[in-house]
């Protein structure tokens, strides 16, 4: 049985308390995970480059143009594993990652060897940045307020890349990105303006009602 079949909200460990619901759920593009996280293209790009300056300085020193391909193929063998492994891995995160957003916070299942569910409340997040793409994909990362921390290390690759002192969680690759950065502030917007009520004790033993 696939350990996620056992949620009792896809996504989530726990049925979601009265009054709360999901607005948007969503996953990483793989595809964009493998161009954006593990830089797929650049590292192509390297290993061309590099199995060119093979084959020019084999043929600079009097080999046969044949036999300097010949003798760089092992690095185009070795880019293309390179390339397959990074693949899988984009993949795997993809898979094992879902976004998503309640009326309530931001919520996100996270983890290929060990997986967590990291919960956001909108109190936490100070400001959301959108990183969009051409494609339509994109990334939203929450710069959270106050004492609350989330590890780089343990968090990644779901953080806003090189934010490492004040880690900001993030929406990694989304597609859509616009559009749930909309369904963010809507969400977050109408959670925050809605006063909460508390009860202040009098001296003479009773409860005041306060709103907040």
């Amino acid at each position: 049985m696939n350990e996620h079949e056992s949620e009792p909200v896809r996504g989530l460990p726990e049925y979601l308390p009265d009054g709360e619901f999901i607005v948007w759920q969503g996953e990483p593009s793989w595809r964009q995970l493998a161009l954006r996280v593990f830089h797929v293209r650049k590292i192509a790009v390297y290993f061309v480059l590099l199995a060119g300056l093979h084959v020019g300085l084999q043929v600079s020193d009097g080999a046969s143009w044949l036999m300097a391909a010949k003798e760089a193929a092992w690095l185009v063998m070795l880019g293309g594993a390179a390339l397959l492994v990074l693949g899988a891995l984009a993949r795997l995160y993809a898979h094992t990652t879902i976004y998503t957003i309640t009326n309530r916070r931001v919520a996100m299942r996270i983890g290929a060897a060990l997986t967590m569910t990291l919960n956001l409340p909108y109190t936490w997040i100070g400001t959301a940045k959108l990183d969009l793409k051409p494609s339509g994909h994109g990334t939203l990362a929450f710069e959270l307020i106050g004492d609350s921390r989330v590890s780089y290390l343990m968090t990644w690759p779901h953080v806003r890349p090189w934010h490492m002192s004040r880690t900001q969680p993030a929406l990694r690759c989304i597609p859509d990105a616009e559009k749930v950065a909309r369904i963010f502030a809507d969400a977050a917007e109408t959670r925050i303006s809605q006063p909460r009520v508390s009860r202040i004790p009098e001296r003479d033993g009773s409860n005041a009602v306060a709103a907040e």
